[in-house]
């Protein structure tokens, strides 16, 4: 016989952590499965990573899934505002968003994130610099961030298993869900890969950014209604921290917004990591690039990513599939990811290891092959990326040198949104779907936040 459960919880990042966090603070006996097909976190090892390789395309990846989802592996910044992070402002008003925030944001100290937060304090030159960036056509939104670090991340993460299984939580992980039973309107319960029916009362998904393909099936196989969000692609920048220090120490993280003179497009700058290491990332077999900045180890530089987001019209509908088309250039033309001198950039021509030898800018990612990114990003993304890196000079004058390493490509597959209730149900009863998977969140606060939604809604219902 099939095993009940109240509640079954697909994927152990932050949006399905959060759900059982939640629904065990209240005491509730309530029988909870978290189920995932990656790794436990103990277990998420990346050997290339270890070994100094290029990857070797494990299944599943440790980087990307896994315990603690994508974020595991991340530098653990928590983004304490409403303005960034995903979009729940359409089914929580920005007060009640801001409490949530500040409510996960709690859980996460309880369990071991550090007391400082950036952003808060030295409002006058906060003050100052925005007005600075207005006068470089940039727009500077201060965000208070708390950062907990590679690492430290993990160590939190960890915390959290063990005290969600002491409170009854059942955890199964390298258990790949195949697909979701629905009968008469209403949700059954899942089944496994290895063909295991699992009951529930209640079913969350929470799949991550590393599942939002298998959550775009199912929504199509149960007729539930998506819509196509935009598709950021863009490059890795990386700089002697030096040159970004000035910001770094009010903002950890600054975040600029420019709008493109030549195309209008939106260019943005997002996760900088100071004194942290450009990584790789595989998406599902293809080689994009990261960055993280460790609680512990510093590096001498400091890396960040521009991004150009792109929405797409009718008829076109598979805006991830163009970003893995640019990303996959890449792979094709260096067997990974691509890294280049801005200086040869401009200059027209590739990069070489003799000359990436001479640049002051030292690579924190060896594995990176030069190359030439002018043939893999469409003329449109480089230059609005070149444009970018022109007028943030003049915010950290060095941003802009023939020295700084550029690295592609790196891509924000934001999955498709799923037609979501206020207390993000589908159409489906008692079928959630919360985090970045579902297309509703893009990072860690928010992700966790839309998890205790689902979570305060199931606690009235079971």
């Amino acid at each position: 016989m099939p095993k009940q459960y109240d509640v079954i919880i697909v994927g152990a990042g932050p949006a399905g952590i959060f759900t059982s966090l939640e629904l065990v603070k209240n005491r509730s006996g309530l029988n909870i499965l978290i189920i995932e097909k990656g790794r436990n976190i103990k277990d998420r090892v990346c050997s290339a990573r270890e070994q100094s390789a290029p990857c070797f395309n494990c299944s599943p990846c440790s980087i990307t899934c896994g315990w603690g989802g994508a974020g595991a592996f991340s530098d653990g910044k928590l983004t304490l505002s409403t303005e960034v992070g995903g979009s729940l402002e359409q089914y929580l008003d920005e007060k009640n968003l801001a409490g949530m925030i500040d409510y996960i944001d709690r859980f996460y100290v309880k369990f071991g994130a550090p007391a400082q937060v950036f952003g808060l304090e030295r409002k006058e030159e906060i003050e100052d610099m925005q007005r600075r960036a207005i006068l470089s056509e940039l727009k500077l939104i201060p965000v208070p961030i708390r950062h907990m670090g590679t690492g430290r991340c993990m160590e939190i993460l960890q915390r959290m298993q063990d005290y969600l299984v002491s409170h009854g939580v059942e955890v199964r992980t390298s258990s790949p869900v195949r697909e979701v039973m629905v009968k008469d309107g209403a949700v059954q319960g899942v089944i496994c890969e290895d063909g295991q029916a699992l009951r529930a009362k209640c079913v969350v998904l929470a799949p991550g950014r590393e599942g939002a393909g298998w959550l775009k099936q199912e929504a199509a196989r149960n007729g539930l209604d998506i819509t196509i969000n935009p598709v950021d692609i863009g490059v890795r920048v990386e700089v002697p921290a030096a040159v970004t220090d000035h910001l770094t120490r009010i903002f950890y993280e600054a975040k600029f917004v420019y709008f493109s003179r030549t195309f209008n497009d939106k260019v943005r700058t997002f996760c900088m990591n100071p004194n942290g290491e450009v990584v790789l990332e595989n998406n599902d077999g293809l080689i994009t690039v990261n960055g993280h900045s460790y609680a512990f180890n510093k590096t001498e530089n400091t890396n960040f990513a521009i991004l150009v987001s792109k929405t797409f019209t009718e008829p076109f509908k598979e805006p991830i599939a163009y970003g893995r088309y640019i990303a996959s250039l890449a792979n094709l033309l260096g067997g990974g990811v691509l890294v280049q001198s801005l200086g040869d950039l401009l200059a027209g021509r590739r990069s070489t290891r003799e000359r990436l030898k001479k640049c002051l800018t030292v690579p924190t990612l060896s594995e990176a092959t030069p190359g030439d990114l002018s043939l893999v990003l469409p003329y449109r993304h480089l230059k609005g990326i070149v444009e970018m890196l022109k007028v943030l000079d003049k915010m950290a004058p060095g941003v802009y040198s023939r020295y700084t390493l550029i690295y592609g490509v790196e891509v924000k597959f934001y999955s498709s949104r799923l037609a979501l209730s206020r207390c993000l149900e589908t159409r489906v009863q008692n079928l959630f779907a919360a985090g970045d998977g579902a297309g509703v969140t893009r990072g860690l606060a928010q992700a966790s936040v839309s998890g205790v939604m689902a979570a305060k809604e199931i606690m009235q219902r079971v």
